[in-house]
């Protein structure tokens, strides 16, 4: 597959969109996390439209919310504006409370996320993890400060995630094993410090 010019516009727009914003507590700029997630989607099968999807799924979330979805519906057509609907928890602006956007979250991924957008959700979800991961190695317990669900919401949250993508026969192998390992790892971390003195 030959990524096209609609690729390059998406990615510039993609960085201008989240300018200045940056990864939690690491001070890594924030597109950073949108090229993983676009490079997972293409390793792992995805085409334009998914690639694409995966550097704009943030987008209305956090740069302004439904106008910037028919921004995204304009400029790159109407799969991309639904693959990154279905990858968003709220277009709501304050955002409703964390708990209880996970958890509609968690049953759209269930029952309505369409097969197409799985695996930008997965990949999404995958570099969350390992950054989690990665953090977690480097700082410890105070990396759950970062999270408006702190350490058990947050571990809570990505143990339901494994299971909804579980869940659904259309979840991209690979990437599903990729995230059990995250997972797993972080537990095994986590519970070796519960046993610090």
């Amino acid at each position: 597959m030959t990524l096209t010019p609609r690729f390059d516009e998406a990615l510039v727009w993609a960085r201008q969109l989240h300018e200045g914003q940056l990864r939690k507590g690491s001070g890594v700029p924030y597109v950073a996390h949108l090229l993983a997630v676009a490079a997972r989607v293409l390793e792992a099968g995805g085409d334009e439209d998914q690639a694409i999807a995966a550097l704009l799924h943030d987008a209305p979330e956090d740069c302004g919310g439904t106008p910037v979805l028919e921004e995204v519906e304009r400029r790159f057509g109407h799969r991309v504006a639904r693959i990154v609907a279905a990858c968003s928890d709220t277009f709501e602006s304050p955002k409703p409370p964390w708990r209880e956007r996970k958890q509609r979250y968690l049953r759209h991924l269930a029952d309505d996320v369409p097969a197409e957008a799985l695996l930008v959700s997965l990949s999404d979800k995958v570099h969350n993890g390992g950054a989690i991961l990665a953090d977690y190695r480097q700082v410890g317990e105070t990396l759950w400060d970062r999270f408006r669900g702190g350490r058990d919401g947050t571990r809570w949250y990505f143990r339901a995630l494994l299971e909804a993508y579980q869940g659904r026969a259309e979840s991209p192998r690979g990437l599903l094993a990729e995230l059990e390992r995250i997972l797993a790892e972080l537990e095994v971390l986590v519970a070796l410090d519960e046993e610090q003195p």
